[in-house]
């Protein structure tokens, strides 16, 4: 079972395996009130936010980097935590200022509020499956700019924006034109939403996953047993085992 039709197309050309695509998911969240954001010394829609693990296949220093080219009161928020790279993390909140804050894991109502009050979201990785924190912003209806690697291309698509992996001057510059374009950025707000309803709510997304364990299981009902005059055309579904 695999999270992207990127790694089903890497398990397929690699290994020769068909593997069953079921993708992760998120939920629709709509803005909430302000009860934190000041807290945290943040204004609605004046901050880029980076969220998930603290590790060096994110790429947090070059978002940093990019950031620090810039001549904008927009603030750079990273809540997440490290995950096995505590020394990358540290060396990260090194480089907190006025501009650059760190927030410690955020969930629930706090996520929610930092999520759909964010004016930016940014996801400068080099390695994904398939990005949950990207979900979420697009379910949050927040505009994304991700890293343009398959597995973000696949999820991102004409429903957000891109820039050249690795390349800290494209960073900036995408940062810049969305930070000075509202409208940009309210452009695809809407589709964004519509993706995430259309392929990756969490209750459609466990239907999946639970056919395709039964299927394993091989609990799956057989059609051709219950109607054997219309077995002749029945196909009987493949089990597929789990890969990834």
């Amino acid at each position: 079972m695999v999270v992207s039709k990127t790694l089903q197309h890497y398990y397929r050309e690699r290994y020769g395996i068909e593997t069953a695509y079921i993708p992760n998911g998120t939920v629709v969240r709509e803005k909430t009130s302000l009860r934190r954001l000041s807290e945290w010394g943040l204004d609605p829609d004046g901050y880029v936010l980076f969220l998930g693990r603290f590790s060096p296949e994110k790429n947090c220093h070059l978002l940093i980097d990019a950031y620090q080219k810039l001549d904008t009161p927009t603030k750079l928020v990273f809540a997440g935590g490290s995950s096995h790279t505590n020394l990358y993390a540290d060396q990260l909140r090194q480089r907190q200022s006025d501009r650059i804050r760190f927030l410690n894991w955020v969930s629930g109502e706090d996520l929610n509020e930092l999520l759909t009050h964010a004016a930016l979201f940014a996801l400068p990785s080099d390695l994904e499956g398939l990005s949950l924190a990207l979900l979420d912003a697009m379910g949050a209806g927040v505009c994304v700019l991700t890293s343009d690697i398959p597995e973000n291309r696949e999820v991102v698509e004409d429903a957000g924006f891109t820039f050249r992996a690795g390349d800290v001057n494209h960073l900036a510059h995408m940062l810049g034109v969305l930070l000075s374009h509202p409208e940009m950025r309210a452009a695809v707000v809407q589709s964004s939403k519509q993706r995430i309803k259309e392929q990756y709510l969490w209750p459609q997304i466990a239907a999946q996953i639970g056919q395709a364990y039964d299927q394993v299981a091989g609990r799956m009902d057989q059609p051709e047993k219950r109607q054997p005059e219309k077995s002749s055309c029945a196909t009987k579904p493949q089990t597929r085992g789990r890969v990834a």
